[in-house]
């Protein structure tokens, strides 16, 4: 109606500009880090939750908690490019809740036995327990531990030895099985990092309780006792032979409202890309040879009532100057007994079929020879050197 009275906004006469339940304001210059693909993805994913287009403005608190440092950088923190000014209904706030960012007040789900207090989340920078964990992994020999980690933990599951599977994704594995990757990885984890699990997480870094999680999924279960903790996340694509690793504090605030039916729930990819701490990047796995091998080459390797020493003549013939770990050829020979004196029966014959030079990693001339041409066997391996690998000096 033209000429209506607009009612007077009410003026807090108190002063009181804490940061409120609704209230939403940028994430600080540390939050602003590539995460390759997946950080895009959830960079919309935030934009699409705190922007409302032209028509709605979103709430921006300019002051912090008294002696609570406070970096701004932009108005409205991360925008997605491109999108539409249409104004949207305010109904989609119900529909798409904003990412409750620091200064927020957090507040974990009740868990019998323990109080569990709201507090104030805290951007990673002033998270002193956070800090001090990441500066203990970062200097840390964390890659040769992780990647052994997970390659034992995915050895594991395979149990090549007996089953004669190698690939964590073939179809004979099934997705139990496959999950149950990250649960070996916590235990080996611990042990790489020469820690000790040891209650009320799984294990304590600088006498700071610690959570670990491992997944093979895009995202990470978190039980309620990890919630508002320390956790320290570790992520394995299978199909791509590689694994990462983060640190972040897990608020309750940050992960999603579903949870399953033993209380887990998952990170909001959103707060994943803004306020977990990089440990690793993405890092590849130790190469599997037997997955070099083609379609009609693995039916010659892994033929049923065909000798071991034959099918590891052929496993070598198939694969000249690859290292073939012990592993592997555990595998081909899954279920029989002595699989390494086979392969050493096998010398000759390769030779004579191949004309290649199969050396063995347990010997110590065989070890040196390798090493000079570039090839480490150590730790059981093998290697079916050419004529040209023998000849050259150097790596291979």
């Amino acid at each position: 109606m033209l000429g209506a009275r607009v009612p007077k906004a009410p003026v807090d006469e108190d002063g009181d500009l804490r940061p409120r339940e609704h209230n939403v304001y940028a994430p600080s210059a540390r939050q602003h880090r590539p995460l390759d693909e997946v950080s895009t993805s959830a960079l919309m994913e935030f934009a699409a939750n705190c922007q409302l287009g032209s028509g709605v403005a979103v709430p921006h608190p300019c002051h912090s908690r008294a002696g609570r440092r406070v970096r701004l950088h932009g108005r409205h923190g991360p925008r997605a490019s491109g999108r539409s000014a249409t104004v949207r209904p305010v109904t989609d706030l119900a529909l798409k809740p904003a990412l409750p960012l620091p200064g927020h007040i957090c507040t974990p789900d009740p868990r019998p036995g323990r109080t569990r207090e709201p507090h104030e989340i805290l951007a990673p920078e002033y998270d002193d327990e956070l800090e001090q964990v990441h500066a203990w992994l970062a200097p840390s020999a964390v890659e040769r531990a992780f990647t052994q980690a997970v390659d034992d933990a995915i050895k594991y599951v395979l149990d090549g030895s007996r089953t004669g599977r190698f690939d964590l994704m073939s179809p004979d594995v099934d997705s139990d099985e496959r999950a149950s990757v990250g649960t070996k990885l916590q235990y080996r984890i611990i042990n790489e990092l020469k820690l000790v699990k040891e209650p009320p997480l799984d294990t304590t870094i600088l006498g700071v309780p610690v959570e670990l999680k491992a997944t093979v999924r895009k995202n990470w279960m978190i039980p309620t006792e990890g919630q508002c903790e320390v956790c320290l996340l570790v992520q394995v694509d299978a199909a791509g032979a590689r694994h990462r690793a983060f640190l972040m504090r897990t608020h309750r605030a940050w992960l999603r409202g579903g949870a399953n039916k033993d209380g887990k729930r998952g990170i909001v990819s959103a707060a994943l890309a803004l306020y977990a701490l990089p440990v690793l990047d993405w890092t590849p796995l130790p190469p599997e040879p037997l997955k070099r091998l083609s379609p009609p080459q693995r039916d010659v390797v892994f033929a049923p009532r065909v000798g071991q020493t034959e099918r590891l003549t052929a496993l070598f013939g198939y694969l000249p100057d690859v290292v073939v770990p012990r592993s592997s050829i555990e595998t081909v020979c899954a279920g029989n007994r002595d699989p390494m004196r086979r392969a050493r029966q096998a010398k000759p014959v390769v030779a004579a079929r191949h004309g290649l030079t199969l050396l063995c990693g347990t010997w110590r001339d065989d070890l040196e020879l390798a090493a000079s041409r570039g090839f480490d066997i150590s730790g059981d391996a093998w290697v079916a050197l050419t004529p040209a690998a023998l000849e050259r000096r150097g790596t291979a």
